[in-house]
């Protein structure tokens, strides 16, 4: 059976009205409070005009039907509000990157088509300076925030508008739909951020909660699903911005469970000391972190401190898997829990997962596979055996997106029909181990995962290729302790001109997140590259690789 997710939230509402829905500093929510703020936000959604304009049996898999919702939000009940707010007003929200430069965003609002934003205070002045050149962003909803920035001209306080609402009995919302979207922004290949299409129902299944836990089936109905939530109450601690899929899927996943989600109060970055207090303070039993730029600090942390962590049960990292030897540390500091690794991408919902426990040596790039996970061949014509010896290409069947926003060829090449079948092929390289297992080998394109944000090698090489000093340049990772992987850039400058490497990364935040920006400038006599004029990775690694003392 197909759900929207408005549907679900309700129905779990009914069930716990008074249970924690979200804790927040000093705000409190039931889920009976929750969803009365999310209602109000949709009826002022409504009453500005936005929601469907065409259904979905009326498009292909590239369009969208409805107007969209931008949330360029830190973490917050508000973030998780507009999402919901939105999906029951028929609207569709997406992620918007809270670090984007005024560049970036206006491409990103552009792309998207964007009607309506929600925005934090912090940023009223990066989109005041792009919004007179997006004429089809109309409705300005303003969370007020410690930046104390004045209500842009136009703008509505979002407390406000939700104030204005009517109540419960006098509001008119629309019926939802399972076809209704549900949209994530990812980078694509070229690093320009992509809109991945889903429908709500399907979404639900490959991500946001829709199988009961430890089944590989679904939800027979709604009614399931609430009696399965009317046993929760346990404690989620999403640690990554919910501008990433990974954390505002933990979110969906406590909704769906009738648990509690516990939001970090530092909101700005990652705060292991501050994350560990709120722990011991109110019982989390899961934690959510992005690989070992989470990891890393965060057992430092507990070897250097004292707190009781007898309720977590499970740290969980999505984004990017930890490596063997925080895990080893982590187990060793808190033996009373589990490590979950997760695998998915925007593309497939969670596709894998490994799990460690205590007393388990600790390994990586080894997973389980979930319900619908294959490996194509080569060539994606068929899916490959476990144990066969070639590498494929990881890939999804089953709940899929539909496609990519505005975008019907890379559509049709990320979400190929394969014998009657749709896939999802979003580019990592992998094999089945004999016992079905799955042995991920990584992504074919050279992004560059670094802190938990994803970099994209052409955006950066495009951003300091302008630089008139700049003759060549390429840009890879290379390890770093501190990031996982840092950003290197191999460049080849102008014998005729005089440059610092300050001067290059400056030219380059012009037009790049500060994340995006190299950590390092090693300089060459010309870039190598293919005969057909393509860089050479393998080569720019070698030379990004840190130079070792002799002795």
């Amino acid at each position: 059976m197909d759900f929207d997710l408005t549907s679900v939230v309700r129905r779990v509402a009914e069930v716990a009205p008074d249970r924690p829905c979200i804790i927040f500093r000093e705000r409190d929510l039931t889920y009976e409070t929750f969803l009365d703020r999310s209602e109000r936000l949709a009826a002022a959604l409504g009453a500005a005009g936005m929601g469907v304009t065409r259904e979905r049996d009326e498009l292909d898999g590239w369009e969208s039907g409805q107007d969209h919702l931008a949330i360029y939000l830190l973490n917050g009940n508000e973030y998780l509000e507009s999402m919901v707010g939105a999906y029951a007003a028929r609207v569709a929200p997406f992620n918007v990157n809270f670090r984007y430069v005024a560049a970036e965003l206006e491409y990103l609002l552009a792309d998207s088509g964007a009607t309506g934003i929600v925005y934090h205070s912090a940023f009223a002045p990066t989109l005041d300076s792009v919004r007179d050149r997006l004429p089809h962003l109309r409705l300005f909803l303003q969370v007020a925030d410690e930046s104390a920035n004045a209500l842009l001209e136009g703008a509505q306080w979002y407390e406000d508008a939700l104030a204005a609402s009517p109540p419960a009995d006098e509001r008119k919302l629309p019926d939802t739909s399972p076809d209704d979207l549900y949209v994530l922004y990812t980078g694509g290949t070229t690093g320009m951020p992509k809109g991945v299409l889903w429908r709500q129902a399907d979404i639900f299944v490959a991500a946001l909660g829709g199988r009961p836990f430890g089944s590989t089936g679904e939800f027979a109905d709604l009614d399931a699903i609430a009696a399965a939530a009317e046993t929760g109450g346990a404690k989620l601690m999403p640690c990554a911005p919910f501008m990433h899929g990974a954390a505002h899927w933990m979110a969906f996943n406590a909704f769906t469970g009738g648990n509690t989600i516990v939001i970090p109060d530092i909101v700005d970055r990652f705060d292991p000391v501050e994350t560990l207090r709120q722990v011991e303070h109110l019982g989390v039993n899961i934690v959510l972190i992005v690989g070992d730029a989470f990891g890393k600090p965060l057992v430092e942390a507990i070897e250097a401190g004292d707190y009781d962590l007898s309720s977590l049960l499970v740290v969980v990292s999505g984004g990017a898997a930890l490596s063997a030897g925080v895990k080893d540390r982590l187990l060793e500091a808190v033996p009373t829990m589990m490590i979950m690794d997760g695998l998915g991408a925007s593309e497939t919902g969670a596709q894998a997962s490994q799990l460690t426990s205590p007393g388990q040596s600790a390994v990586t790039g080894s997973f389980a596979p979930a319900a619908g996970m294959v490996v194509l061949d080569e060539n994606m014509s068929v899916e490959l055996s476990p144990g066969h010896d070639g590498v494929g290409w990881l890939a999804q069947a089953g709940r899929v997106p539909l496609g990519y926003l505005g975008d019907e060829d890379k559509s049709r090449r990320t979400f190929p029909v394969v014998g009657g079948v749709r896939y999802a092929v979003p580019g990592d390289r992998a094999q089945l181990a004999a016992d079905g297992s799955l042995v991920l080998l990584g992504r074919d394109s050279v992004t560059i995962n670094t802190g938990g944000e994803k970099v994209f090698a052409e955006e950066v090489e495009a951003a300091l290729a302008g630089h008139h000093a700049v003759a060549d340049v390429v840009v890879c990772g290379r390890p770093s302790e501190r990031w996982g992987n840092e950003v290197v850039a191999v460049v080849a400058v102008r014998t005729d001109v005089e440059v610092t490497d300050d001067d290059l990364v400056a030219h380059a935040a012009l037009s790049l997140a500060r994340y995006k920006l190299p950590k390092a400038i090693v300089r060459v006599s010309a870039v190598q590259r293919s005969p057909s004029g393509k860089a050479d990775y393998r080569w720019a690694k070698a030379q990004a690789e840190p130079t070792l003392p002799t002795t």
